[in-house]
């Protein structure tokens, strides 16, 4: 393995761990804000019960995701110290924005675990919409640094070095919009539809398992704080995918065409679904093609002209199977997730309500089924991010074996922070099963006494 392809594998894995942990971070604090808001207006304990269930999966997930995104940090500036060297004053701004949101969200995410019953019930509420909110913010900076990696901007290139730089310039660059908002609604529609699975796994064992009602009410009240986020952002996200496509169509068509399997310029291009693109034949064989659909999707004009990789040298083409398949699975993911969500917008509109009842199998099972579609549909969306825009680090800027540390044996540590990622991803998984998961079949204990303390008292 050479030098390069370890370093931009550990990068891969680093990433590929870390994003879910930044996913859950910013939609897990919603949720458990949104069922303690419920408990403080209806007086129901189940959502007391959710609420401190959720908070302690926010606290697990968000120790290791510090760890894991520590050791991103780290690899940063010590595998790619020309990326540091080159972009460090241009995008720095973002990353100190981020360790901001960071540190605020640990410190209310505290206030929160620890003030029950030590603050007054809005003063607890406040500091749960400050976590989710700092957790938001500290996923869209970080966002920010990456968009501005694909549409690179606030300076002006002279000998090539970058002069004249502009931090807020580069902020507001072409991508942040698009990107920010379409990673955004992902993190709410994976985390939360993931969730809705296990509740919904639960409640089709009902029968099987003997649960009692108690368990029952609380699986469905589960289901309903989750879906009330899972099913505006699943539908909401192939919009947000459509600013992201065309943004890529207009500035970066060489990824554009490698997503597609599109090797030729053409007017009017077909839209293709699936297929195996080959880079010596220059073709893509197997796919359904939709005529006229790339250009309508990407230009919002079906008779648009959309360039092919034939148009581009070959040594700036990306890896085009890999980012093929993982633009055709991501999308593939997500539309079944937006079909589901839709099927459950349009029960809640018929019934007024989802009850959740024995009726509903087949969509507690559809529920089942999607729970790790979200997740999955990030990695490989991130997969169409980071492999699409080969071989630059900075999109037409700076070439990525050009960042390059100069210190060889970089399979050592490849190795090493693997091992790392397998041990962290054990530890949170026994964790997770011993503290939310295993717990969710026991008896639910009354809360009559915590309530009567005061914790609800303005």
């Amino acid at each position: 393995m050479s030098d390069l392809l370890a370093a931009r594998s550990q990068m891969a894995l680093s990433l590929a761990f870390h994003i879910i942990f930044a996913e859950v971070g910013i939609a897990m604090p919603l949720m458990m804000t949104i069922a303690e808001w419920r408990w403080l207006r209806t007086g129901d304990e189940v959502y007391l019960d959710l609420a401190k269930r959720w908070a302690k999966g926010t606290a697990i997930l968000f120790a290791v995701g510090a760890v894991s995104g520590t050791v991103l940090s780290f690899e940063l500036g010590l595998l790619w110290p020309g990326f540091m060297r080159y972009a460090g004053a241009i995008i720095g701004m973002p990353f100190s924005l981020e360790g901001f949101a960071f540190f605020m969200e640990a410190i209310f995410l505290g206030v929160y675990l620890y003030g029950w019953n030590r603050i007054s019930a809005r003063a607890h509420l406040a500091s749960g919409v400050l976590v989710a909110v700092s957790g938001a913010l500290s996923g869209i900076f970080v966002v920010i640094a990456n968009a501005w990696m694909n549409a690179p901007a606030g300076f002006r290139l002279v000998n090539g070095q970058p002069v004249d730089i502009d931090p807020i310039a580069a902020m507001g660059n072409a991508a942040a919009v698009s990107q920010t908002i379409h990673m955004t609604i992902a993190a709410y529609a994976a985390t939360t539809l993931a969730v809705a699975g296990i509740h919904a796994y639960m409640l089709r064992r009902r029968a099987a398992a003997s649960l009692s009602e108690p368990l029952a009410r609380f699986h469905r009240a589960a289901l309903g704080v989750t879906l009330s986020i899972g099913i505006p952002a699943a539908i909401l996200q192939p919009i947000s995918g459509d600013l992201s496509a065309r943004f890529v169509a207009r500035f970066q068509p060489v990824k554009l065409a490698a997503m597609e399997g599109q090797f030729a310029t053409e007017r009017g291009a077909a839209l293709r679904v699936g297929g195996l693109p080959n880079e010596e034949m220059r073709s893509t064989r197997f796919a359904l093609e939709i005529p006229h659909g790339l250009s309508l999707l990407a230009f919002h004009d079906p008779n648009a002209t959309v360039r092919g990789l034939s148009d581009f040298p070959r040594d700036e083409w990306p890896p085009v199977l890999v980012v093929h398949f993982a633009f055709q699975t991501m999308v593939g993911l997500g539309t079944i997730m937006a079909l589901v969500a839709a099927w459950a917008a349009i029960l809640a509109l018929r019934r007024r309500a989802l009850r959740f009842e024995s009726s509903d199998r087949r969509f507690l099972l559809a529920l089942v089924v999607i729970g790790p579609f979200g997740f999955l549909a990030t990695e490989a969306g991130w997969f169409t991010t980071e492999v699409g825009r080969q071989p630059w680090i900075v999109f037409g800027v700076l070439r990525t074996r050009d960042a390059l540390t100069p210190m060889p044996g970089l399979v050592v540590p490849f190795v090493l922070v693997t091992a790392l990622y397998c041990a962290l991803g054990a530890v949170v998984m026994w964790l997770l099963w011993r503290q939310i998961v295993k717990t969710s079949g026991e008896p639910l204990v009354s809360r009559r006494s915590a309530s009567s303390t005061g914790s609800r008292a303005a």
